[in-house]
């Protein structure tokens, strides 16, 4: 009963819509696309397509006037008149707009801009304040293009796969993605929201949960900085005259005969965080009007984007003198390696509303959430309800792929796809194999003997390949995946076989409740942070003879246990049976320098190759550990609930381990820990990035070695993180190993551009400067410290993965110096 009343109460709601529609175009004839088309003082609106097609939904028709306002024409108000009709055609042609410009302020001592943005400055606040709560009805459509795919890529044949490769024509061009979502949403300044989606479409996905949310679309020029990946500083920030320089290029008037400046927005450096174009002012109020402005990649240090637009049109109301964003669209241009990625997202804001204030309970940490069947909503539903109207090749597209989508999920359509892959050639037995049965949801895969992956060197074993087996059963709509893998290894030095086998189980995808039970044997290194990682250690040994890596033989049994228990609340807990042996180094072999010495498997002692760091022995280990993120919010999805942490907050993780049941009472322990996570944002002065760490143990004078409080250090001078700050960069990395209390401080600011852009021919490299302090205390020894300081964001065209820094550490008197290279492209290799 209660479903008919809903569906009772949505037809009954469509069915007293009227739709007002047609097509705009120039003079000529030739369509203008995101024209903004509202009823007169009403927030009723909508924006005309690629083609020029507009389709407005009001309650009736009869003495509508409505308005067609488009930057660079003039603004039309036309009157329909009444009609018995529930639609109503009405295409009309826009006159260009004359932009005059009076001689008389033409001064160059006297920049009449800059009064008019001096004055936007002043009035933004007030200005802000009208619009600074509302409720509106959303719409948005997001369309991704790719365009001139070639054959290969670097000589390499691009494979995207038989699904993806049907979407595209003859010259590698096509529609990726094609989505919209209509929508409630809530919002109250700075960044309370709560959104409803109420429909929500994928073209070929008859799943249709949309990744397209007002949140992604707050783009707000009132206040000072406005996020893309960087702030972004707005041309009317209170500090806008030390980025910008401004021209008033003319004045016109729109349909309510007010007076508008059109100002020319202009860069002062080229490589700041900055826009350029046109910002549009109100001259009475000084308002927004409308926006249109650039984002070059470069400007965001997102080398891969070419530009971005962004367009904002503003209507108004004489009932309550508001001017509101009716309308926005954000297009982009990216592209590498010759491939070119287009995409546009369409926004419509209708029917505001603007009260005075929320109940308190409005706003809670759920900022989306889907109706039921918001995905199975029919196409006479999007057809009537759709405030823009799709092109030719959107409906195409919606079309073709949901077609092709009720074939290929057919079992014929999968098993035959699945039996052409599944195929098995001889040269699968080095290089891997996967045999899978979409319809059936289970795959097993096989690594191949020659899985580069797995292949390394270290002084106990020499050089050790492996290979592996993955079986995987999933079911995408109860949030259930089921793996069972094993890995295996042998060194060829040591002569030894060590396989480790794995059973994971995810129970759902809204608390993300994770069972993982594993075994075998393996060489773990004592820091089981593993700060040297087997690729980097492989080339410090064979071409530097530096075998800084130092391992042990475990032999273990392990339960461990996941779950989300509240709101930004995780759990996790295992408990572990642990065989430890000692490791000695089994070869000698290098490169070069093959006269020296690698030193001994030994953390200890580097030149005892007789003694070991511990004795075998046995024990078992427990561990409960918790992260707590404050103020989580997060988005409600019919396939799973996804967690956005709040910035304004720390994130604090605690954690208790223990060791008992031990073969000897002596290496049994008890160790607490915490630690807190920072990202303080300074605007656009960058990100100054903040761990703090500190823990004791207890009952653990003489605890095994890898059961200490190890630190990541460095000595090879490389580094793989995109940030330093889980890492001493000079330190050795068992010199400060301790089973007492301990303290670590990492900080480091990242001024994204905003000093690196002011300094000439420096800016040129498009880095960004990195100050770092990283600071070590244990009982018994002074403290280690480090100061740094580096560019990251180098490297050629589009590929900027590398980091420099050059670091100063002290401990005991002994002050060292050294530089650090960072190679973030390595964890593409690993």
């Amino acid at each position: 009963m209660k479903n008919f009343t809903l569906l009772t109460f949505l037809l009954f709601s469509i069915s007293n819509f009227a739709q007002i529609k047609g097509t705009v175009s120039d003079e000529n004839g030739n369509p203008l696309s995101f024209v903004s088309v509202f009823e007169e003082n009403t927030y009723n609106s909508t924006t005309s397509n690629e083609q020029g097609k507009y389709q407005l939904n009001v309650k009736e028709i009869g003495k509508n006037k409505i308005i067609f306002q488009f930057l660079g024409y003039k603004a039309q108000k036309l009157t329909i008149q009444n009609t018995s009709s529930a639609s109503y055609t009405l295409d009309v042609k826009l006159q260009e707009e004359n932009v005059t410009l009076n001689e008389v302020i033409i001064n160059p001592k006297n920049n009449p801009a800059n009064d008019i943005i001096k004055s936007t400055i002043a009035n933004k606040k007030e200005n802000a304040k009208k619009i600074q709560r509302y409720t509106a009805d959303f719409y948005s459509k997001g369309l991704f293009k790719i365009k001139d795919l070639p054959k290969k890529i670097m000589g390499i044949k691009v494979d995207i796969g038989e699904e993806m490769a049907s979407n595209l024509d003859s010259t590698g061009t096509g529609v990726l993605y094609l989505s919209e979502t209509i929508s409630k949403i809530t919002f109250e300044k700075p960044n309370n929201l709560k959104e409803n989606i109420i429909a929500s479409k994928i073209s070929g996905n008859n799943k249709g949960f949309s990744y397209n949310t007002a949140s992604l679309s707050t783009y707000d020029f009132y206040n000072n900085t406005l996020k893309f990946g960087v702030n972004m500083i707005s041309p009317i920030a209170d500090n806008a005259f030390n980025y910008y320089k401004y021209k008033l290029e003319g004045t016109f008037f729109d349909e309510n005969n007010k007076e508008i400046n059109k100002i020319k927005v202009i860069p002062k450096r080229d490589k700041e965080p900055v826009f350029e174009g046109y910002i549009y002012i109100i001259d009475d109020s000084f308002a927004i009007y409308a926006i249109d402005l650039d984002i070059k990649g470069y400007r965001i240090k997102n080398e891969v984007t070419q530009i971005m637009n962004l367009k904002q049109s503003f209507s108004y109301n004489s009932k309550n003198k508001l001017w509101a964003k009716n309308a926005q669209s954000l297009s982009f241009t990216a592209g590498a390696f010759g491939v070119v990625f287009t995409g546009k997202f369409n926004y419509v804001y209708t029917n505001y509303e603007f009260p005075e204030s929320f109940e308190k309970k409005t706003f809670t940490n759920e900022i989306v959430s889907f109706e039921a069947n918001a995905n199975k909503k029919d196409n006479s539903y999007w057809n009537t309800i759709r405030p823009i109207p799709l092109t030719i090749e959107e409906s195409t597209d919606y079309i073709k792929k949901d077609s092709l989508q009720t074939i290929r999920t057919s079992r014929k359509y999968t098993d035959s796809i699945d039996a052409k892959n599944n195929k098995f050639t001889i040269s699968d037995i080095l290089l891997g194999h996967q045999y899978k049965n979409t319809f059936e949801k289970y795959s097993f895969t096989y690594n191949g003997l020659f899985d580069l992956s797995a292949l390394s060197f270290n002084t106990v074993q020499g050089f050790n390949i492996g290979t592996g087996f993955l079986y995987k059963k999933w079911n995408e709509e109860k949030g259930k995946e089921t793996t069972i893998s094993t890995a295996i290894n042998y060194g060829f030095s040591d002569e030894r076989l060590r396989m480790t086998g794995e059973f994971k189980h995810t129970f759902n995808h809204q608390n993300y409740a994770t069972l993982n039970v594993t075994g075998g044997t393996k060489v773990k290194q004592f820091n089981s942070n593993e700060p040297i990682s087997s690729f980097i250690n492989s080339v410090s040994s064979l071409f530097f003879k530096d075998n800084y890596m130092k391992v042990y033989n475990l032999e273990f049994a392990q339960i461990a246990y996941y779950q989300n228990i509240a709101n930004g609340i995780t759990l996790n807990g295992k408990i572990a049976y642990e065989q430890r042996s000692p490791l000695f180094n089994s070869t000698d072999y290098s490169f070069f320098n093959k006269g020296d010495l690698y030193s001994s498997n030994n953390p200890f002692s580097p030149n005892d190759f007789e003694n070991t760091p511990f004795e075998k022995h046995h024990l078992i280990k427990t561990n409960l550990s918790t992260r707590i993120n404050f103020g989580n919010k997060y988005i409600s999805r019919p396939d799973g609930k996804y967690n956005i942490r709040n910035e304004k907050y720390p994130t604090i993780y605690l954690g208790y381990e223990k060791g008992l049941a031990a073969s000897n009472k002596k290496y049994e322990f008890d160790h607490i820990n915490v630690a807190v996570r920072y990202d303080l944002g300074l605007a656009n002065k960058g990100l100054l990035g903040i761990n703090i760490k500190a823990g004791t143990f207890f009952n653990a004078e003489n605890i095994a070695f890898m059961d200490y409080k190890h630190f990541n250090g460095n000595q090879t001078h490389i580094s793989q993180a995109s940030r330093y700050l889980n890492v001493f960069n000079l330190l050795p990395y068992y010199s400060n190993s301790t089973n007492d209390s301990y303290f670590e401080v990492h900080m480091e600011h990242n001024d994204n551009g905003y000093i690196m852009n002011k300094i000439p021919l420096l800016n040129k490299l498009k880095s960004t400067l990195n100050i770092g302090f990283h600071s070590l205390g244990i009982p018994n020894r002074k403290p280690y410290s480090e100061f740094t300081v580096g560019l990251d964001n180098l490297g050629f065209g589009k590929f900027r993965m590398l980091r420099v820094d050059y670091v100063h550490s002290y401990q005991n008197g002994i002050e060292q110096n050294g530089v650090v290279f960072g190679l973030k492209f390595l964890n593409i290799l690993e």
